[in-house]
C-alpha cells in the first residue's frame, strides 16, 4: 500500500484516520501543524498527503502552496480535509494546490476511493 502524510492538528480526528488508513494496509506518518507537514512531506517521500486545512503555524492552504512550489513535493498529490463545507472552500483549495477535496468528517469509503485515484499506478 502507500505512504500517507496525514497533516491534522485535532488529536481524535488524527488517531480515527490514522488507525483506519493502517488498517487498511499503508503507512501512516503524522504531522500535528502545516510546517510540520511540509518538513515530513521533504525528509519523509509520502505518496500522498491529506492535509487538515485549519491548522495552527502555518494553515493548510499555505502548506499546500509551499508543497506545490517546491520540486522535491510538487507531484505529491494533496487531498485537502475540511470541515468548512461552505460554497467556494473547495474551489479555495483546489486553487491552492489540493488535487482533491473531502468534507468532515470523513466519508471514509469516499477518502478511500480519492485516494486510490490520485495514488500512482493504482
Amino acid at each position: 500500500m502507500a505512504k500517507i502524510l496525514l497533516v491534522e492538528d485535532n488529536e481524535m480526528n488524527r488517531d480515527m484516520l490514522g488507525r483506519r488508513l493502517r488498517r487498511k494496509g499503508h503507512d501512516v506518518i503524522e504531522a500535528v501543524d502545516g510546517q510540520q507537514g511540509i518538513d515530513k512531506a521533504q525528509t519523509d517521500s509520502p505518496e500522498l498527503v491529506l492535509m487538515d486545512l485549519s491548522l495552527p503555524v502555518i494553515d493548510g492552504w499555505e502548506a499546500t502552496r509551499r508543497l506545490k512550489e517546491s520540486p522535491e513535493t510538487a507531484a505529491i498529490p494533496v487531498i485537502a480535509l475540511s470541515a468548512h463545507a461552505m460554497s467556494g472552500d473547495r474551489e479555495k483549495a483546489l486553487d491552492a494546490g489540493c488535487d482533491e477535496f473531502e468534507t468532515k468528517p470523513v466519508d471514509f469509503p469516499r477518502l478511500l476511493a480519492k485516494i486510490d485515484d490520485l495514488l500512482p499506478g493504482a
